[in-house]
This record gives structure tokens, sequence and C-alpha cells, in this order.
């Protein structure tokens, strides 16, 4: 039962997804917090920053490993993936705001909540518009 159940292959997908999902979080988070925490750069110009690098990381891995592109990726499908990723900056963004400036609470935790939120839409997004 257990093994059939790890052989589904979206189940497959979103183990891989939150693997590579988790290690782009270390990545984003990481320099986040190097950026915001120790060179005080704002919070939301430093997750600008942070979360733009992670995408590039994240973006790499999930075409080679996460989801079944197997044809070369065309011009059309690369400007798919940064409209969406300028879509999930923005939700980031915003998230991160209302967390930090409307609701008042600490920016490392409003990262946490705005990464995760993210998180969910990026899965889908690129499953509906990378995979086909």
């Amino acid at each position: 039962m257990i093994n059939k159940f790890f052989k589904n292959k979206l189940i497959q997908q979103i183990i891989k997804f939150g693997i590579v999902g988790g290690t782009a979080f270390v990545i984003d988070y990481g320099i986040f917090t190097v950026l915001s925490q120790f060179l005080h750069i704002h919070y939301l110009i430093a997750s600008i920053i942070s979360f733009s690098i992670s995408v590039i990381y994240n973006y790499i891995l999930s075409i080679k490993w996460v989801f079944n592109v197997n044809k070369k990726q065309t011009t059309k499908d690369f400007l798919v993936f940064i409209i969406l990723s300028v879509i999930g900056l923005a939700l980031n963004s915003l998230i991160l705001y209302i967390s930090v400036d409307l609701i008042h609470i600490h920016e490392m935790i409003g990262k946490i909540i705005a990464t995760a939120i993210v998180m969910v839409y990026n899965f889908i997004t690129r499953k509906i518009f990378i995979e086909k």
C-alpha cells in the first residue's frame, strides 16, 4: 500500500517539488536573512533579491527534475515562467508587506508565511502552465 502510494506520479512530483522548494527556501531565507538582518537592507528589497535568486534555482531544478519537460524550452515557455515568477514575487511582497507593516509580525516570520503561500501558488501554476 505504501509502496503504491509513493509510485503515484503526482505524489512523486509533490515530494520532488517539496525537496526543490525546501532547498530553494533555504537559499531564499538565507539570503534574505543576510541582507535584512546583517546588511540592514530594507526587508522588501532584501526579499525581492532573495526571491529572485531562489526562483532561478527553483526553475532549473523544476524543469530538469520535477516536471516532465522533455522538449526544448521555447521562448514562449520561458516567458510564461517569467510571468508566473513576477506574479509570485508580487504575491510574496504583498503578503510580506501585509504581515510586517499592517499586522506587525516580525519580518522573519512574515517571510516564512509569504514563502509558504507562494510555494503552493508555484506548484499549481507550474503544473498547469509549464508541464502541460
